[in-house]
């Protein structure tokens, strides 16, 4: 099947690259010249496990195409997907304009019959805005389908490779059944492929995504509560995660969520239910508590230290979660910004991050070049990010290394007790 894909991001960039992994011929195109130089060369510009090497596979067998030529990238598809940005609005809604700019230049490129999918996250009701949009530029039969993307950063070829679910929402037989073929070749494991109009799949989008915000927001209510009444959050994680009706996945407290995609889709929510006069008052707490974590780390270091001015802190992890250079909306950013408001000096260390972070904090942090340089020196060191090289340390390196000796645990990765017995002052979330 012909394939091609506007926009050269996170989604569009691992859509194009398994749709072509499965035998079609794909054309990714992105309005960026140097970054489709760039891809054409082989280098990628993010960071995903096992991404950069499926794609010089498919771009070495001829399956796998980039351009910044929209027309002949769309004019031989049958299918084309939007995968362009949706960044948040000034009221926290998605800002649309890609989406609807590149429907209408795909509207006069098309040539024949096309199924037009909107795979960046969009809110409800946006399908009948492309769908508006193609038709106001041309008179070539198509269809606008509905096909979010349910990707963990980090492990987003496996999700895309073998789903859980597919959602497709359509109203054309003609489009299901192109689509269908299409996505055979993932969901061979009986994973289902779920049918269903275009706005509830623009919701659907939404809601797991607010869903999963909300489990790991409710637990840190928790870990606060653990910590006023001497309960440990991990043992009521553990109780709370073996009954079959909710189970252990997003329960894990910590440091607050980040990244491209909860805290947009909650604010996109939260606005889309505004918009027609509903209020979505336990999203809005959800807001507010993963907004009050990612300020709890400092606050526990003002309450250990008093003043933090010219003291050095060291900081392990600054994307939002591990496997990923993703630093949007992560919690290490707040973290550190507030240590340097305080005026700290700050080490910092992250395997893959580094340069991601230097659009960040430009050269007011040490960027150290391992996890026991940023440590070196330092009064205190905070885990953020839970990198699988962070979980088992040598502590007595680690004490000789560092000035002080107090471990902020954001991500309750160590053992209380050894970190205890090694001579260090202990803060995890929600620890008794």
């Amino acid at each position: 099947m012909k394939i091609a894909v506007v926009g050269t991001g996170y989604v569009g960039l691992v859509a194009g690259t398994c749709f072509a992994e499965s035998g079609n011929e794909v054309t990714c195109v992105d309005v960026d010249a140097r970054k489709v130089q760039a891809l054409q060369e082989g280098r990628i510009p993010i960071y995903e496990p096992g991404l950069e090497e499926l794609l010089h596979r498919n771009a070495a067998a001829r399956r796998l195409h980039f351009t910044t030529e929209l027309a002949k990238a769309v004019a031989p598809a049958q299918v084309v997907f939007i995968a362009v940005g949706t960044p948040e609005g000034e009221s926290g809604d998605a800002d649309l304009q890609y989406v609807l700019s590149a429907a209408g230049e795909i509207g006069k490129a098309m040539k024949h019959y096309t199924v037009v999918v909107d795979k960046s996250t969009v809110p409800v009701g946006t399908a009948d805005k492309v769908r508006e949009a193609i038709r106001a530029v041309t008179d070539v039969e198509f269809d606008v389908v509905s096909n979010p993307e349910f990707l963990k950063e980090g492990a987003a070829l496996e999700d895309f490779l073998k789903p859980d679910r597919v959602v497709i929402g359509t109203h054309s037989d003609r489009a299901r059944k192109l689509m269908g073929e299409l996505y055979a070749p993932f969901v061979r494991t009986e994973n289902p492929i779920l049918y269903m109009d275009t706005r509830s799949a623009e919701l659907t989008k939404y809601a797991a995504n607010a869903m999963l915000a909300t489990r790991i927001s409710f637990m840190n209510d928790i870990s606060a509560l653990c910590e006023k009444v001497g309960a440990d959050v991990e043992y009521v994680r553990k109780g709370l995660g073996s009954d079959k009706r909710i189970g252990y996945p997003f329960l894990h407290p910590g440091c607050g969520y980040g990244g491209s995609c909860f805290p947009k889709d909650v604010k996109a929510l939260v606005a889309t239910a505004r918009d027609y006069g509903l209020e979505l008052d336990l999203l809005r707490a959800v807001e507010r508590t993963n907004a009050r974590q990612k300020r709890s780390m400092l606050a526990k270091a003002l309450k250990h230290f008093g003043e933090l001015a010219d003291r050095t802190f060291g900081v392990w992890g600054l994307a939002f979660k591990p496997k990923t250079d993703d630093m949007r909306e992560a919690p290490a950013v707040e973290l550190i910004e507030g240590l340097l408001g305080k005026g700290a000096r700050v080490q910092v260390y992250d395997p893959v991050a580094a340069k991601v972070a230097e659009r960040y904090f430009g050269n007011r942090v040490l960027y150290a070049p391992s996890s026991y340089a940023a440590a070196e020196g330092a009064e205190g060191l905070f885990l953020v990010t839970e990198w699988n090289e962070f979980r088992r340390p040598d502590l007595r390196k680690l004490r000789s290394l560092m000035k002080g000796h107090v471990i902020f645990d954001g991500r309750n990765v160590f053992d209380p007790v050894q970190v205890k017995d090694e001579g260090f002052t202990y803060y995890g979330i929600g620890r008794s």
